[in-house]
């Protein structure tokens, strides 16, 4: 059975001892470990049960470093293990002060790769962990997959960023976004995973392989700096600001 550390670097926190922070405050602290996080997603996890910040008189939310903290372990349980809400909040609640957390041993795929040298580093689970993961049914994971949203990997399985996928489609789908809806959104990433594939192809060709691996950097590099841009674009066309 795995453990899950629960402290150390990457963990939120909000300052001081007893000091409260903003919503757009623990956002910005979750964002290094965890740049798919959103506002939505905090409201989420606090509607389900899983965080329970304090209130102003005003009805604002505010939070503690225990509350960033609980956030940080729920986030990474999900991304991580795969684990469905309902399984990480009895083993937060259910554990004593400072015990470590319990990790469910996942239940093998049936088309998972062998042990051995010729298994592959990136892990991949199945269509019943996916749909685990996510909370949703096969009749929406069949439908995201016939808009293009989700596929599986080449071999079977899907990887770590179709969990994120899936979860982000659901989170939209409680907000009444459908699948016909994020068609622009998908065709947008690909035209941007494009644009990024013809800067890094030459670097990919070339013969010295330090140069193919500062290719593969220079992705990731890039990749990240489109996201950032994606959402700040989003942010200044509907004028919202995180504080």
């Amino acid at each position: 059975m795995l453990r899950t550390p629960t402290g150390g670097a990457g963990h939120g926190t909000a300052g001081s001892a007893g000091r409260l922070v903003s919503i757009g405050t623990v956002l910005n602290q979750l964002r290094d470990e965890f740049p798919e996080v959103t506002i939505s997603k905090i409201r989420f996890l606090e509607a389900e049960g899983l965080v329970e910040p304090r209130r102003t008189p005003s009805g604002y939310r505010k939070f503690s470093a225990e509350d960033v903290d609980r956030l940080a372990q729920i986030l990474r349980l999900q991304r991580d293990h795969y684990l469905p809400l309902k399984v990480i909040r009895e083993q937060l609640d259910g554990r004593a002060p400072g015990e470590p957390i319990r990790i469910p041993a996942p239940t093998p795929h049936a088309d998972a790769a062998p042990e051995g040298p010729e298994r592959p580093t990136a892990a991949r689970i199945g269509r019943a962990e996916l749909l685990a993961a996510a909370e949703v049914d096969e009749v929406q994971l069949s439908e995201w997959e016939s808009y293009g949203l989700i596929a599986e990997a080449p071999g079977g399985g899907f990887d770590a960023e179709s969990v994120t996928v899936a979860r982000l489609v659901a989170d939209l789908g409680r907000f009444g976004l459908e699948p016909r809806h994020l068609r622009a959104m998908k065709a947008a990433a690909d035209r941007e995973a494009g644009l990024v594939e013809q800067v890094v192809a030459p670097l990919r060709r070339h013969r010295n392989p330090q140069t193919r691996a500062h290719a593969e950097a220079t992705m990731k590099e890039l990749a990240g700096l489109s996201v950032r841009l994606h959402e700040a674009l989003v942010q200044t066309a509907l004028g919202v600001r995180l504080h």
